[in-house]
């Protein structure tokens, strides 16, 4: 008959038991105090509606001074820096772009953001008009 050891014992398994728990306890301490920082140095995403404008405005000068290329990967916003990328995500089917602000807007209500017509495509809202998405500024 063999013998199978159900139970390991000595001083090295004590050692790993120890720093484990007190692993977990700096981490416990330590842990939202990082989340804190982390989360304060990045802008908070937004979730609202999104609409998108095409090639009425081609050509027109923006807010940040280039001419509008509808199937740009550009967007309008009303508070974001001319010049952030912003990753749009389609909520309703889950596709997402990363777009450019370089223009201000949308000047109708209950709207986060405009986009050109070539983001609207890639997010496939175009026959929908309008959106619910996910804004996050990177």
């Amino acid at each position: 008959m063999t013998y199978v050891p159900t139970r390991a014992g000595g001083a090295i398994p004590r050692l790993f038991s120890f720093l484990a728990l007190a692993g977990a306890a700096v981490a416990l301490v330590a842990g939202p105090a990082r989340a804190a920082s982390y989360s304060d140095d990045y802008p908070p995403s937004k979730a609202g509606h999104a609409s998108f404008y095409g090639s009425e405005f081609a050509g027109r000068r923006t807010a940040s001074g280039e001419r509008f290329d509808p199937n740009a990967l550009t967007a309008a916003h009303r508070t974001l820096p001319l010049g952030t990328k912003v990753r749009v995500t389609n909520l309703h089917n889950g596709r997402s772009v990363l777009v450019t602000i370089t223009d201000r807007g949308p000047f109708i209500r209950n709207r986060e953001i405009d986009l050109s017509a070539g983001a609207a495509r890639e997010l496939k809202m175009v026959n929908r008009g309008v959106a619910q998405v996910l804004i996050q500024p990177l």
